[in-house]
């Protein structure tokens, strides 16, 4: 087994480490929100699948690039919807008026 093979088995069993320690440690009711945040902030997918469908020569790339770009696309989207969906949660509901006191 080469050292490159052993390096990323490291790096791999320590995100998977740092991962769960820092999810445990979130409250549940913050849970959500910062998923559907991290959702959101997954932009950066649809700007690394433009580059390899530039980068990959062939209908093989364009395919590829395509994928990832509709993946991409639909997990922002969803992130959205989703933080959306939190915010009408916690947005007060109107009080229904008081009768008129009679004097």
């Amino acid at each position: 087994m080469s050292n490159e093979v052993l390096l990323g088995a490291y790096v791999f069993m320590l995100a998977i480490w740092v991962g769960n320690e820092v999810i445990s440690k979130v409250p549940s009711t913050l849970h959500t929100p910062l998923m559907s945040g991290a959702n959101a902030i997954h932009g950066i997918i649809i700007v690394g699948a433009l580059l390899v469908a530039t980068a990959l020569p062939g209908p093989l790339g364009t395919l590829l690039g395509f994928l990832a770009v509709v993946l991409g696309t639909i997990n922002v989207v969803g992130g959205f919807v989703v933080t959306d969906r939190m915010l009408q949660m916690f947005k007060a509901r109107p009080r229904p008026a008081k009768p008129a006191e009679k004097k």
